[in-house]
């Protein structure tokens, strides 16, 4: 007994530490999973144009829509299972070009409910400065 009371004091000392330095925080740390619970609350009631803040794993990648505006497309599952499309217009913003299933990003943007999880779009800064500007963060870049 006296050993898991010692193991659990010191694990909850490296979560204090790691706490204090969000940087070594793992993905899915609770800073993301309050993020991703306003994608989840968005979608359980069917809003749209608000903005969300979370972290998925990529799981799907499409080819990028050049139609009209050309846009990066693919999808993240959250921590909750949800999984969201996130649609990065990219003749705002860099493309991820490094982009590949399994890696971590985390996003900020804004909302559109759809019965699949929804859709995460102005992923990037509103050049007119009307809109509130969103982005992307991969491998330790922001793209914007």
């Amino acid at each position: 007994m006296k050993k898991i009371i010692i193991l659990l004091v010191v694990a909850g000392m490296i979560l204090g530490v790691l706490g204090a330095n969000s940087n070594l925080l793992p993905s899915f740390s609770k800073q993301s999973t309050a993020g991703d619970s306003s994608a989840e609350r968005a979608f359980e009631n069917r809003q749209s144009d608000i903005q969300v803040r979370g972290t998925g794993v990529v799981t799907l990648i499409f080819p990028d829509d050049n139609i009209g505006s050309r846009h990066q497309k693919f999808i993240l599952k959250l921590l909750s299972g949800q999984t969201l499309l996130i649609s990065h217009n990219i003749d705002l913003a860099p493309r991820l070009d490094s982009l590949s299933t399994g890696d971590t990003v985390e996003f900020y943007g804004e909302y559109e409910w759809n019965a699949k999880g929804g859709v995460v779009h102005w992923t990037h800064q509103d050049p007119r400065g009307k809109h509130v500007g969103g982005w992307l963060k991969h491998n330790g870049s922001t793209y914007q």
